[in-house]
């Protein structure tokens, strides 16, 4: 499977025409630029992998109209940490036990979006209106922390990455994956753990 992989595919589509035989492209640009490209990546007749949050839902419900029109898998995946994953697993197996729960999120200074993705698509999982406080510094790389509370305890589920170099096994997976699901847009990682 071939892939092509550009950090700023909005600036540089022109020269995605040259991946033309690419099976993948990942999209880890912004919001407003994946809105603008995965389409046209769709349009090409590419698989996505994409790491850009900030989509709203009627961008998913976009995307998904497009990919599925042409027959391929945008796979989009708020967190490529293994721990992440599990830890939204984890959030959502204890959320019926607990009477409430909140949701920190914490990025570096240089994340646009707050609530991150994987904040959003925590809460969406334990399927709740679930507050979410945003924290953006410099010397974080992200991390999440899910509290429960019932009478009488609470319950810290937490995940913290100290590197990006915990990404690349998410990234990996998702790679060899994208292709064996089905046409339109698939959410999380785990839908291939």
């Amino acid at each position: 499977m071939g892939a092509a992989i550009s950090p700023s595919i909005a600036a540089e589509f022109e020269l995605v025409d040259s991946y033309s035989k690419a099976d993948v492209i990942v999209d880890v640009t912004n919001a407003d630029a994946a809105r603008e490209n995965l389409p046209q990546v769709a349009a090409a007749g590419a698989h996505a992998v994409v790491g850009t949050t900030g989509l709203s839902d009627i961008d998913v419900d976009m995307l998904h109209d497009a990919f599925i029109a042409a027959g391929k898998s945008c796979f989009i995946v708020p967190n490529f940490a293994i721990g992440a994953v599990l830890m939204m697993k984890f959030a959502e197996q204890a959320a019926p036990h607990f009477d409430g729960v909140e949701i920190i999120e914490l990025h570096h200074d240089q994340k646009k979006d707050a609530p991150s993705g994987t904040a959003k698509l925590t809460a969406e999982r334990i399927g709740a209106d679930v507050p979410i406080h945003s924290v953006r510094l410099k010397g974080i790389v992200a991390n999440q922390e899910v509290i429960f509370g019932t009478t009488g305890q609470t319950l810290k589920i937490t995940h913290n990455t100290l590197d990006r170099s915990a990404f690349v096994s998410g990234v990996s997976l998702a790679l060899r994956k994208v292709d064996t699901l089905p046409p339109g847009v698939t959410k999380g990682l785990d839908a291939v753990l």
